[in-house]
């Protein structure tokens, strides 16, 4: 049989608190301990004064650490005091908060098994418990976490990018530390709206002029928040998204020239993987594909040429070299081409940034994967609260744990 004496070594509660009993049903596989508290003053939870003990509240239970396989429940009247006012409070238990119905252990279990099997679902069948509280604790989590967030703290460089939500045109706005990898938070949409919303949430008035560099696509609606709301900091537009919509132009002309080429069909990877990505077969055929000139090949190469530009020393440098690449990309007379280069003209600047500096959203694109793997293990999530809970949780670098 479990004994008091073994719960009270393995509460280890302060002297005023005792286990009186411990009852155990077999048949149901649950063991709950009965505490009682035993001192004749407590402390008032506001003020930390010292007052009789007054009555108690009605018995209530809490989720413990499982004993063995027996799931375990800490039972308990906590006592009430009376302060000089006459309001009467009850007072605070050392294993749990005042509105919760589980111990600060089994929360710091269900942390652990949340971030070890990135599911709710999966952590609560473990821990054979509801989803509703697997999932108020991750909420908690996040909250505890962002409070305890230095309050001193300023980001130099930041990145922002977008998340798909739910099917459809459903975004986030994702704000990230592109040096650290963490997410900074997450804000609902993907319009001028959420970016500020996002940024508020996150940058005090003092820090604001302490910013940098915002890295991002080519998305309006993020430019001009930024601009609004962080006038010193320098945009910078990624790399990855500007090789994207060049990658995107050449697979037009490749679709395009396909209806007439044979030679075309099947292609598609040999332009937009690396040359030192290609398998022996793959090298041949380009190379082949290359010597035919086709407006496929000079696209690539443009593209590349592109690629070749960025890790300029200097402003004029960069500026030099992107007027040459916009020249001999426009003297090419592809039309896919000459419509990205076209948009390029109009974000100049954030291009020119994007060739002198070392921050980008790689880091950003590297979250995206990981934020997809919690929904994909969620199988996605209907509600934003619940979404963006899940991200800071698992990428928020925050310190999850109760503190007691």
């Amino acid at each position: 049989m479990f004994s008091e004496q073994l719960f009270d070594l393995i509460l280890n509660l302060d002297d005023e608190w005792k286990v009186e009993l411990v009852k155990a049903n077999f048949k149901t596989e649950e063991v709950d301990v009965y505490v009682e508290y035993i001192g004749k003053e407590a402390q008032d939870p506001d003020t930390f004064e010292m007052y009789p003990i007054y009555d108690h509240a009605p018995s209530r239970r809490w989720r413990h650490l499982d004993t063995m396989q027996y799931k375990t429940y800490i039972n308990c009247c906590v006592p009430r005091v009376k302060t000089p006012s006459g309001k009467i409070k009850t007072i605070k238990t050392p294993w749990a908060d005042s509105y919760e119905r589980h111990t600060y252990l089994f929360e710091r279990l269900a942390i652990d098994v949340l971030l070890s099997t990135k599911n709710q679902t999966k952590t609560a069948k473990l821990l054979r418990c509801g989803f509703n509280v697997i999932n108020r604790i991750i909420y908690n989590s996040v909250d505890r976490g962002l409070k305890n967030r230095p309050k001193d703290y300023y980001f130099e460089h930041l990145s922002v990018d977008e998340k798909s939500f739910k099917k459809g045109h459903n975004y986030v706005t994702v704000l990230s530390d592109p040096l650290s990898g963490v997410v900074i938070d997450v804000s609902e949409n993907r319009d001028y709206v959420a970016c500020i919303q996002v940024f508020e949430q996150t940058i005090k008035h003092e820090h604001k002029n302490k910013v940098k560099t915002v890295s991002m696509d080519m998305w309006q609606s993020y430019i001009n928040a930024t601009k609004n709301f962080l006038p010193n900091a320098e945009i910078v537009h990624d790399k990855f998204h500007l090789v994207k919509c060049l990658n995107e132009a050449i697979d037009k002309v490749r679709k395009r020239e396909v209806r007439h080429n044979e030679e075309l069909k099947n292609t598609k990877y040999l332009f937009l993987k690396n040359l030192e990505n290609h398998t022996e077969k793959q090298r041949i055929k380009f190379e082949s594909i290359a010597k035919a000139n086709y407006e496929v090949s000079r696209a690539w190469r443009i593209k590349e040429n592109f690629r070749d530009i960025f890790g300029c020393e200097s402003l004029d440098e960069a500026f030099s070299l992107v007027m040459q690449w916009i020249g001999n990309a426009t003297h090419a007379k592809i039309d896919e081409i000459t419509k990205v280069v076209d948009t390029f003209k109009k974000h100049l600047r954030g291009i020119i940034n994007a060739m002198l500096s070392t921050f980008t959203n790689a880091m950003a694109e590297r979250l995206n994967g990981k934020i997809q793997e919690v929904k994909a293990c969620a199988r996605g999530y209907r509600r934003f609260e619940n979404f963006r809970s899940a991200i800071l949780f698992f990428y928020g670098g925050l310190y999850l744990y109760p503190l007691n």
